[in-house]
């Protein structure tokens, strides 16, 4: 039975699949420090109750499961592109359609063919990153791969270019051996790559500081100090995937990243923004959000010069956006390229500006671009 699931796993297009047992993923003790160390940042439902009894144990999700099956799907990308797109660069996995929706298919696919394997119905619950299972522990226990020091689940052949997934099954199924090979080395790589120098020595990640969090996750300002590292990212990041010598391996399916077009996409409206982004990643971040990184990777890029279109655009921002968010970092934005005009325009802006975090971040444009003066 085993060995058909497998195979049918495979013909979905799950190229790694294993299975482990319930047990308690063996590094639940680290996940707890690193939510004591604050490190989690605003996401608060991973420190909640529930979730921790959960994550300690799967049978608190399931409490029929006797194996999980852990499945692994590679993504298209992922190659570092010498001439990165100057719109703006998405990290690999959001090139496509949304992987949760794309998942769920298979996934569902893959229930119906055990049941009908096994001639009747089983307990099962899946998940692809969006349950309170520590998935990355679990593929390494169900030997797809070792948790390299940039905190991703790295494959020999595949490198970290993959997407989990995993079905708590009430079914008797030979667990595999765990990846128990760690084939980082002394290599750092990624920690020293990191533009924000949040991967830590323990192979955990202080989400605060890292992109892809700031972009994703995080719903209201960009810490200052962190914007200008930000560079060109509107979306997620892959810096610490793109340096590993592991994926240099990988045969992945090369796929041109979606061309953004920051200067078009700042006036997008919300229904243009969910009609554009319909079925992609990107709209986890929603309008907002987007919004908000579009303008500071339009300061990044055009710090110090000259450029009336991205002034424009900006300005608009500023004086017209609905978002407070939205305008806020617009004005810090402008204050990047600075000079007599944009120093004017914020000027004008404070005048009419009602919102007291806009009014900071307003204040704070307009004193540093004096300081350029």
């Amino acid at each position: 039975m085993k060995t058909a699931i497998l195979a049918e796993a495979h013909r979905l297009g799950f190229t790694l699949a294993g299975v482990t047992t319930p047990l308690p993923p063996p590094h639940f003790d680290v996940f707890t420090a690193w939510l004591q160390s604050g490190r989690h940042g605003e996401m608060a439902y991973l420190a909640s109750e529930r979730s921790l009894a959960r994550r300690a144990d799967p049978r608190q999700v399931l409490p029929e499961c006797r194996s999980i099956l852990v499945l692994g799907a590679p993504y298209p990308g992922g190659a570092v592109s010498s001439s990165p797109p100057a719109g703006g660069s998405v990290a690999a996995y959001a090139w496509n359609d949304d992987y949760h929706d794309v998942f769920a298919v298979r996934l569902r696919a893959l229930v119906a063919f055990i049941e009908t394997l096994a001639g009747h119905p089983i307990p099962n619950r899946w998940y692809t990153d969006s349950g309170p299972v520590l998935e990355r522990d679990l593929a390494q226990r169900a030997g797809l791969g070792w948790i390299g020091k940039n905190t991703c689940l790295i494959h020999p052949q595949l490198g970290s270019y993959f997407l989990l997934a995993e079905i708590l099954l009430g079914l008797d199924l030979e667990p595999d051996l765990p990846m128990l090979a760690d084939h980082c080395g002394s290599c750092r790589r990624c920690i020293e790559a990191c533009p924000t120098a949040c991967i830590l020595p323990d192979r955990t990640l202080d989400a605060r500081r890292c992109i892809s969090y700031l972009t994703i996750e995080l719903k209201g300002p960009i810490p200052l100090d962190l914007r200008p590292l930000i560079g060109d990212w509107a979306f997620g990041c892959d810096i610490c995937q793109q340096v590993c010598p592991w994926n240099r391996f990988a045969a992945l399916e090369q796929v041109r990243q979606p061309v953004l077009a920051p200067t078009d996409d700042l006036s997008l409206s919300a229904e243009a923004f969910n009609r554009k982004f319909k079925n992609s990643p990107i709209r986890r971040s929603k309008r907002r959000g987007y919004l908000r990184n579009l303008a500071v990777v339009l300061g990044n890029q055009a710090a110090g010069k000259k450029n009336d279109n991205v002034q424009h655009v900006l300005v608009c921002a500023l004086e017209c956006d609905p978002e407070p968010l939205v305008r806020g970092h617009a004005a810090w934005a402008l204050a990047q390229i600075g000079g007599r005009e944009i120093q004017r325009a914020l000027e004008n802006a404070l005048r009419r500006e009602q919102e007291l975090d806009v009014l900071v971040e307003i204040e704070q444009a307009l004193n540093l671009i004096l300081l350029k003066l």
